[in-house]
């Protein structure tokens, strides 16, 4: 709305200058502060973070009254583990609700929602939160901790992965197919929607031709996943979601600006990709405003219906902005909890021995002597530290 206003506002002010018949638009000028994608992002977060912070105490409310609570796991599963959860029983799920609806408001009044990168990346965000939410349903409908199946969830994932990566793939104004002028810049040279970077070297590391659309819907679907294997204590993935979308945020800002991206950086650039920095910054708002609610002793989990979501916005966003393999650093919190559930389940079934106490890894040091609080508050300064490092190989050569 606020991008649409500048539009309309530049047009007006643009017929009066050349009627040199001062009007409304000089009267009004100070609506050009909607032309940068600094501002708008900036109230893109505030807005986001406004609008949890106002619905927040109201969904909890109806989350309660409609006893939406989070199923715990037993002690038959978990041992020791349902001891210290004990306590949670009862908190509702399906806060994520107040995340999406966040981003999405925050989005449409202060983007362009039909930018192709704000686009993908909202719909993508919204289709797995749509799936999170028949999840949680499930879960809380039956009393269980399970919700839909394996295969089902990952055949939904699959199916919203491919469609998103086929849109970036064969969308002309990120791919650059068939028009001239549009599409990614690595310096001055044109690049392929299916180039694979790394900031550590200035030409792409390898051309996948058709087979980035697999590579691309394995990236959503394993950051949606990682996501919500990481959503195990309270506030531990909305930390790290913050410190996440923060980083690609700048990525998104400096990817938009040529002379940053092509002469001063070398990564990867596109002349429409900036606008999703005001996407990822509502992200950032409304991750901070469910914080407020989430944070140790929870009062609402955001369930599969945010942790799901969130994953697939930051996966496609990382897609958006050709920094695919960056995401491993940037999101390392993610990758080292999906990575112990990997590797627990693999050591298990071939060597029938476990190498953490418990996975995913937070539950591992919980289980070794820290505190809830020590392992959020640990992991939120290493989500930090990962973020700031993926930042700064932009510029090590």
């Amino acid at each position: 709305m606020l991008y649409w206003i500048y539009q309309f506002w530049k047009e007006a002010f643009e017929a009066e200058k050349a009627s040199g018949v001062p009007d409304w638009a000089h009267t009004f000028d100070a609506l050009n502060l909607f032309r940068y994608i600094t501002f708008r992002a900036a109230v893109s977060c505030l807005m986001a973070f406004s609008i949890s912070l106002i619905i927040g105490p109201r969904v909890i409310r109806k989350l309660i009254s409609l006893k939406l609570g989070q199923p715990i796991r037993t002690a038959e599963e978990v041992h020791k583990l349902a001891e210290l959860h004990g306590g949670k029983i009862g908190t509702p799920t399906m806060g994520g609700v107040m995340i999406l609806s966040s981003v999405l408001i925050a989005t449409l009044i202060c983007a362009n929602p039909l930018n192709p990168f704000v686009a993908v990346c909202a719909c993508t965000m919204g289709a797995c939160g749509l799936l999170g939410y028949c999840d949680d349903y499930k879960k809380v409908r039956e009393r269980k901790s399970d919700g839909l199946s394996s295969r089902q969830k990952l055949f939904w994932q699959l199916v919203i992965a491919l469609i998103a990566a086929a849109f970036i793939y064969y969308k002309p104004e990120i791919s650059g197919s068939a028009q001239p002028g549009h599409g990614f810049l690595l310096g001055k040279e044109p690049m392929g929607i299916d180039a694979i970077c790394f900031p550590l070297w200035k030409t792409p590391i390898i051309h996948l031709g058709w087979l980035v659309i697999p590579f691309f819907a394995l990236i959503i679907i394993g950051c949606s996943n990682a996501v919500n294997l990481t959503d195990g204590l309270d506030g531990l993935a909305t930390g790290c979601t913050i410190t996440t979308a923060l980083a690609y945020s700048v990525l998104a800002y400096l990817a938009g600006h040529f002379f940053l991206a092509t002469d001063y950086l070398v990564i990867p650039h596109n002349q429409y990709i900036g606008e999703l920095a005001v996407f990822l910054m509502a992200l950032v708002g409304a991750g901070l405003g469910f914080l407020w609610f989430n944070c140790h002793p929870a009062k609402v989990f955001m369930g599969d219906t945010g942790s799901l979501a969130i994953g697939g916005a930051l996966g496609s966003a990382a897609i958006a902005t050709k920094q695919e393999l960056l995401l491993v650093i940037i999101g390392g919190v993610f990758v080292m909890e999906a990575m112990s559930v990997i590797l627990q389940v693999g050591s298990y079934k071939l060597r029938k021995k476990r190498i953490f106490r418990m996975s995913p890894i937070h539950h591992h040091f919980e289980l070794g002597g820290w505190h809830e609080s020590q392992v959020i508050i640990r992991f939120w300064l290493l989500s930090i530290m990962l973020a700031l490092f993926g930042l700064a190989l932009l510029k090590i050569r």
